[in-house]
């Protein structure tokens, strides 16, 4: 995989574990009913496919 396309998954994968992070964070609402997401999940998982890409990308700057 290429510097760019790592750089790239890298960006949108902060930024879907941001989002879901702020949307976890945020107090359900009885009245619209349970939560059909798990954000917490998707935080989770976007965390780690962080850690995998910055080990990804440290591999590429080291030349491997």
């Amino acid at each position: 995989m290429s510097l760019t396309l790592t750089l790239f998954l890298l960006a949108v994968a902060v930024a879907v574990t941001v989002f879901a992070g702020w949307r976890g964070a945020q107090l359900p609402n009885v009245v619209k009913g349970p939560r059909m997401v798990p954000w917490r999940f998707v935080m989770l998982l976007g965390g780690v496919l962080v850690f995998l890409l910055l080990v990804h990308l440290a591999a590429l700057a080291k030349g491997g």
